[in-house]
Order: structure tokens, then sequence, then C-alpha cells
């Protein structure tokens, strides 16, 4: 990007941040042992690194949204000012984007408050079972819409592997909840535009998809 960061690497952020955190280890360690929880933390890494390079390979910088990048040249500019110039023109800056952003913002909250934590386990037990060799497409389907974070996930997780769901179809759930929610992307549509949402969205679930199902082979 112009601003000096690599779309490429924001989305790595963007992906990996939600899904690997030292909490969410801590309580993966505890609940399931050390193979699962230092699995997961690599898995989440390897998915934010691919997604990155392939979204910095497509080139798709042309997809961000305008102003992102007038903020940037803005930037270059206010070098020249002085302490209560910078100041002012900082003001005058925050308030554009939350003139641009606050309806995303407020739908996103509303929306992750409405569904914060709900999981249609039943569901996930009677359709993503061990017996479904679609398992792990419908458990990352499932997830994308809900939303929470993923220490408060993973106690589903564990009911969810207690019920007979394969460990790498719970997991696969879990980060789609995380790096994929509906609120998190609308948020993301007045940063990008709605076609670089899709490409993300599909690159990072099926990266989610193929380390469910290899979770569920080696696990």
């Amino acid at each position: 990007m112009e601003s000096g960061i690599p779309l490429g690497v924001t989305f790595t952020f963007l992906v990996t941040s939600p899904i690997v955190n030292e909490i969410a280890l801590g309580f993966l360690f505890i609940t399931f042992g050390p193979k699962i929880a230092i699995v997961y933390t690599l898995a989440g890494i390897i998915i934010g690194v691919i997604s990155g390079i392939i979204i910095e390979k497509l080139h798709l910088e042309h997809l961000v949204e305008e102003y992102v990048y007038q903020i940037h040249s803005a930037e270059v500019e206010i070098e020249k000012l002085n302490f209560k110039s910078r100041i002012k023109f900082s003001l005058n800056a925050v308030w554009d984007i939350v003139k641009r952003v606050w309806v995303y913002v407020i739908i996103g909250i509303a929306i992750g408050a409405a569904i914060h934590g709900y999981a249609p386990s039943d569901y996930l037990v009677r359709y993503a079972g061990p017996n479904n060799p679609f398992a792990v497409f419908v458990a990352v389907v499932l997830g994308i819409p809900l939303y929470s974070n993923a220490v408060g996930t993973i106690p589903i997780v564990e009911a969810l592997i207690g019920k007979g769901v394969g460990v790498g179809t719970a997991l696969a759930f879990m980060m789609s909840v995380v790096a994929l929610s509906l609120p998190e992307m609308i948020l993301l549509k007045k940063v990008i535009k709605p076609k670089l949402i899709a490409i993300f969205v599909a690159i990072t679930g099926i990266a989610i998809i193929l380390v469910g199902y290899l979770f569920n082979i080696i696990l």
C-alpha cells in the first residue's frame, strides 16, 4: 500500500491477530493439551501468511478505498506544519474518518452484540459430524455469520468435540468465527471494496477448510 505497509502484510495481520493470541493459546493448552494448542497456533500463522502472500501477488491495491491513500498523502504534508497546525489538522482528520465509518461501526457492533457467543451446536453436531465428508466446509460456512473471540469459542469447541465432532472440524469452525465474522466484514467494507472482501473471505476460508481436514487426519 502507499502508506508504506504492503497490502499483503495488512491482511496477514488481519487474519492472525484474532486467531492467534496468548490468552487463547493458554486456554487451548489447558483445555486440549500442548499438541492441539501448538498445531492450532502454527496453523493460524500459516493461514495468515498464505492469505497475505496471495493477496500481495494479486496486486489488489486498487480495491482499497481512495480516502485511505489520501490520508497517507496528508501525513506527508503534515510534516511541514507547526505544532498548533498539526493539532488542528489531526482533529479535522479524525472527524473526517469518524463521519465516514460511524454507521458501519454501529451496525457491526449491533450485529456482534446480537450474535456474540451464539453457536448452533446441535446443528453442527448433526450436519458436521464425523460421518459427513463435507463437515469442515459446513462448519466454516456456519461460523462466518457468527461473532466471538478465540477465548469465547473454546468452550463451544470443547462441547462440539465432546459430542463427536472432529477436532479439525471444531477448530476450523473456531477459526472462521474469529477471522471471518460478519461484523468484521461490515467494518472492513468502509475501508476496502466488496470485491476485495470477497477475495479475502474466499482465500482465508479455503485455507481454513484445508487446515481443518488436515487436523482431522493428523489429530
